[in-house]
């Protein structure tokens, strides 16, 4: 939801700050005061393109930003996050710089984004249905997402989506197998001989460990045997010297121990002799352990065996052995691809048969879905339209199936619309003027939201900006195109850019859109916030262009009748 909407110098709005309702809000205004500048901010703000020459007269640059509650809209926020951003107090800004002259700056909460991040994050929070914005929805692909939008089968879209992946993965590996045939046939030979090096050497994960341990130890092996010889000497001379009549420590301390035992005397003597005994039999498994290593001496050949051991493995496949092991593995299952023999071949093409059956199954259950939803969106959105003053109107959704699949399904969706009886069907967008293309959308908005009601979810969160949807529209059609949008607003909140009064007088809130001299002389534009009899004087105004008795009285009566049921 939009909560503010903040510009500077664009245009001939100097400076503006609106915070629109929650429910729906009427900007209001004479013609050309500068209406458009709103929907120009917001398209912005939206990543819109943008245009140095809206910036006002005088100005560097124009600024616009909007601050959107996402709390509610789990879409935006992943949107948001993809692109490195954590929503603040379940806030986001969108924001846009548009210097006089040379390229916009766009961005998200504070930090410059590329302009498309924005769009990606605006695209789920604002739709604006103005003329040269609908005409996205005579698009292919904008029809079929509304439809199956409407249609809430996402389950079998997702079943879809995973065998099409799967189908178009194995057309890839086939493709593969015979577009590169001679080199892979090089290749194979690579992988098959490393393999078969690797394999050789037989290398065990952990081993490099174990291997840089046994290098240390001959590299230091002069070291070792000097510092072991001392320990024996000491401990026990009789270990590395012949002749040697000195005591061993074993023997001193067990002379201690057989001295303390000799005192008959209970208490602290026996057990210190105890802890003599222990720390000899200690001392013997210290002196057994250096006596084995005198011997264990390893040759300067062994020291070259592992160094070259190491080398091999991690010159060309390293730096550590697990990748030299990952490799492998690895190499094992692209051989078997590389290894392209006609029964290989045969047997991925009998797999991708089956892929392509299960394919063409799931996607005649979203057809089904879609013809479904079709039928009832055109109808109901058909229906609606006589209340918009377009009875003589009609919708059309077309869903063709066809036999060639892609990543949407198999079918080819189109949004027919038929203005007046016998005129020919259209698609959308060319057979349509401005005010009737936004009551259409005004329509399937209301019939989709209405759909997600009744089926017991939640409306999708979402700012719907509505221009020139009163075009053509007068006297009882026009309050009845204020209920709509005042109903549509109970579930989404809704901005109207209107000159009639009886579609302003539904809104929750009115900002009214004035020219006016500044203090220098200049012609400027202001927004305000009309409440109360600012309010009704305003709806005066639009019914009669005066603020006579008559006319307050009616705009009174009129703001009381805008009620829903």
């Amino acid at each position: 939801m939009l909560e503010e909407l903040e510009i500077h110098n664009l245009g001939p709005i100097r400076s503006a700050l609106i915070a629109p309702a929650g429910g729906m809000t009427a900007i209001t205004g004479e013609t050309g005061a500068g209406k458009s500048m709103l929907l120009s901010a917001i398209r912005l703000i939206s990543g819109g393109p943008s245009d140095g020459g809206r910036v006002s007269v005088g100005a560097q640059e124009a600024w616009a930003q909007g601050v959107f509650e996402v709390a509610s809209s789990p879409a935006a926020v992943a949107a948001a996050r993809e692109a490195g951003f954590e929503p603040e107090d379940g806030e986001l800004f969108l924001s846009r710089k548009v210097p006089a002259s040379g390229r916009s700056r766009s961005m998200l909460s504070g930090r410059s984004v590329p302009r498309s991040v924005l769009a990606s994050v605006a695209a789920e929070l604002v739709t604006i249905h103005g003329q040269a914005d609908q005409l996205r929805i005579a698009t292919v692909s904008r029809q079929r997402e509304f439809l199956d939008r409407y249609a809430g089968d996402e389950v079998a879209l997702a079943a879809y989506g995973k065998t099409w992946n799967a189908l178009r993965a194995m057309d890839e590996r086939l493709e593969r197998l015979s577009s590169q045939e001679s080199s892979m046939r090089q290749q194979a030979d690579y992988l098959r001989e490393s393999i078969e090096r690797i394999n050789r050497v037989d290398p065990q994960p952990g081993e490099m460990d174990e291997l840089r341990a046994r290098r240390d130890r001959i590299e230091n092996a002069a070291e070792i045997a000097e510092g072991v010889t001392r320990a024996l000497g000491a401990l026990d001379a009789s270990q590395v010297a012949d002749d040697v009549e000195s005591a061993s420590a074993a023997d001193l301390i067990d002379r201690a121990s057989q001295a303390l035992r000799a005192i008959h005397v209970e208490g602290v003597f026996s057990e210190l002799a105890d802890r003599l005994d222990s720390i000899s039999t200690d001392l013997s498994d210290v002196v057994f352990s250096l006596s084995g290593e005198v011997d264990n001496e390893a040759s300067v050949e062994d020291l070259d065996a592992i160094n070259g051991r190491i080398h091999e493995l991690t010159r060309r496949w390293g730096p550590e052995l697990s990748d030299v092991i990952t490799w492998r593995d690895k190499a094992v299952y692209d051989l078997e691809d590389l290894d392209a023999s006609p029964e290989k071949v045969e047997q991925l093409e009998a797999e991708r048969a089956q892929l392509l059956e299960a394919a063409k199954k799931a996607a005649q259950a979203v057809s089904k879905r879609r013809r479904a939803a079709a039928k009832e969106l055109a109808s109901k959105v058909t229906a609606e339209l006589d209340s918009l003053a377009m009875g003589t109107s009609k919708l059309e959704i077309r869903v063709a199936e066809r036999e060639q699949l892609d990543a949407t399904g198999a079918d080819d969706i189109e949004f027919l619309f038929t203005p007046f009886p016998g005129s020919p069907q259209l698609p959308m967008g060319k057979s349509a003027s401005g005010g009737e293309l936004s009551r259409l959308m005004l329509a399937l908005e209301l019939v989709a939201a209405e759909k997600h009601v009744v089926a017991g979810g939640t409306v999708p969160p979402m700012t719907f900006i509505f221009d020139e949807v009163d075009a053509g529209v007068g006297g009882k059609a026009a309050v009845e195109l204020g209920a709509r949008l005042a109903k549509l607003a109970q579930s989404a909140q809704v901005l109207v850019v209107t000159h009639l009064p009886q579609v302003a007088s539904w809104a929750d809130e009115q900002y009214v859109v004035a020219k006016g001299e500044t203090k220098d002389g200049s012609i400027a534009t202001t927004i305000s916030q009309v409440r109360g009899d600012e309010r009704v004087h305003e709806i005066a105004r639009m019914l009669s262009g005066s603020e006579s008795e008559t006319s307050l009285e009616h705009a009174e009566e009129l703001l009381k009748s805008s009620v829903l049921d």
